[in-house]
């Protein structure tokens, strides 16, 4: 809420650290009840961070960000949404090197 541009989507970003399983914070948001801008996010989110290089640790590969986001489904993702998001990517049919 400090950043008036934000204001209109500051419930999703919020939101987007809930889990499906409801360990996240900061609500403990459940399931359904996280909305699914927050559930497409937290995806999204998770896959970026894993994907880009950080001070502490080199970016993963693609393939080894896929295999975490679907160890993590029905956990911290909701697991339909990571299929849609799989399958958007195209990362089941991509050779990685």
């Amino acid at each position: 809420m400090s950043a008036p541009d934000l204001e209109p989507i500051a419930e999703f970003i919020l939101k987007h650290h809930e889990w499906w399983n409801g360990d996240g914070y900061p609500l403990k948001l459940k399931g359904n009840d996280i909305p699914l801008e927050c559930r497409i996010l937290s995806i999204a989110d998770a896959y970026d961070a894993m994907t880009s290089d950080r001070p502490y640790r080199k970016a993963l590969s693609h393939k080894e960000a896929i295999a975490e986001i679907k160890k993590f489904s029905g956990i911290q993702f909701d697991p339909e949404l990571v299929e849609i998001f799989i399958e958007l990517l195209g990362l089941n049919t991509w050779v990685w090197f």
